[in-house]
């Protein structure tokens, strides 16, 4: 945004940063917040401190105290953005997203070598954890966490004891709080489910996430225990019986233990499932309009083909019932008429992806700020959101 841009706009970004910042005690305090929202709203490729003070003409001592080191109750702000845009955007979905935040140094909490979006391969990082608000015209994050790998975890590394001095000091230097410790990202998420639900008093609404999250047991596995639909992304690879499958219990011999109930087929793949069925099994769905018309495709309509089975996952860590049957889910596979195979996969224990077949997540407005300061979120981040 130019500065010319920005005085258009002034009133309006004024009126949603008081209602934004309005927790804040002091006046000054707001002021500066509204300051370093028009910080990083203008055109510049650094989101840091000084190159955003020098566009707004102020010393960047102003905006590297105000976040740094002013008390303020950070955590409201989320909170309020969430209310927010929970009665703006009519969200239909909770979509759990990731995004990479490309580093230079080894200083920055949390920066590791990893695989980063933003670079689209491997390199030296931070990554963000975010539950975003979406639905078919606007999206949202309006909870987020900084993902700590287990380098930065001293207790992680309890047989090395120079491994683990080295972490705390690292950790010291960088101001991580002994509270913040490595969680895996689909943890992470569940925990800001709760608290967007739980303290926040928002809806429960579905749940989408790509298979960094769905391939998980052990999220869809807590989305199911929140009373929560989903439907995530997995991969081809997952394993599971057909829905139709049941377990059998061996007779006894009367000697030993007695045998417990198991599947006489082994399982199978998503992907040998979705081939077994065929794709004359799949329907033409069309979801949205788009915007770039074809000469094959008019109307701009997005659409592919998809397959819909009842299946089973399968795998030691999916919890049985008593009589050793595996929990049903739905398939839901995208196999499109040029495509020799299906592409994608889908599992969600809804009735059937209704509107949102097919679409995907997007990504959301943090990708161009650094992510620093507290790693449990902190004033940085949450403006950065806001």
């Amino acid at each position: 945004m130019t500065p010319e841009e920005m005085e258009e706009v002034r009133p309006r970004l004024g009126a949603f940063a008081a209602e934004m910042l309005g927790s804040l005690a002091r006046r000054d305090q707001r002021a500066k917040g509204e300051l370093y929202l028009r910080g990083l709203m203008l055109d510049g490729k650094r989101k840091s401190m000084q190159p955003m003070a020098e566009r707004l003409g102020v010393d960047h001592q102003q905006l590297q105290q105000f976040v740094s080191s002013s008390t303020w109750d950070y955590a409201k702000v989320p909170e309020r953005l969430a209310r927010w845009a929970a009665a703006h955007i009519s969200p239909e979905a909770y979509a759990i997203d990731d995004v990479g935040f490309p580093k230079d140094g080894y200083d920055s909490p949390g920066v590791a070598r990893m695989y980063c979006g933003a670079l689209g391969k491997r390199g030296n990082c931070q990554i963000g954890v975010s539950v975003n608000l979406v639905s078919d015209r606007a999206s949202s994050a309006v909870d987020w966490r900084l993902f700590l790998p287990e380098g930065w975890d001293d207790t992680k590394h309890t047989e090395d004891a120079l491994l683990a001095s080295a972490i705390r000091q690292r950790r010291a230097k960088a101001g991580i709080p002994e509270t913040a410790r490595h969680r895996e990202k689909w943890r992470l998420a569940l925990d800001m489910l709760d608290e967007v639900r739980r303290d926040w008093e928002l809806p429960g609404l579905p749940v989408v996430a790509d298979a960094g999250y769905g391939d998980a047991t052990g999220f869809r596995e807590g989305l199911t225990e929140r009373g929560l639909t989903y439907a995530v992304a997995v991969k081809a690879t997952t394993t599971a019986h057909p829905g139709d499958a049941t377990p059998e219990r061996p007779p006894y011999s009367g000697q030993g233990r007695p045998p417990v109930s198991a599947y006489p087929q082994p399982h199978t793949t998503l992907r040998v499932l979705a081939l077994a069925a065929g794709q004359a099994a799949t329907r033409t769905v069309t979801w949205r309009q788009g915007s770039k018309a074809t000469k094959h495709n008019p109307r701009a309509e997005m659409r592919s083909q998809f397959l819909a089975l009842r299946v089973r996952p399968a795998n030691r860590s999916i919890r049985r019932a008593a009589d050793g049957s595996l929990p049903e889910c739905w398939l839901l596979v995208e196999w499109p008429p040029d495509s020799a195979e299906p592409t994608d996969f889908m599992v969600s224990q809804r009735g059937l992806v209704q509107r949102s077949a097919g679409s995907k997540t997007r990504k959301c407005g943090l990708t161009r700020s650094p992510m620093r300061s507290l790693v449990s979120s902190g004033p940085s981040s949450n403006l950065d959101a806001t």
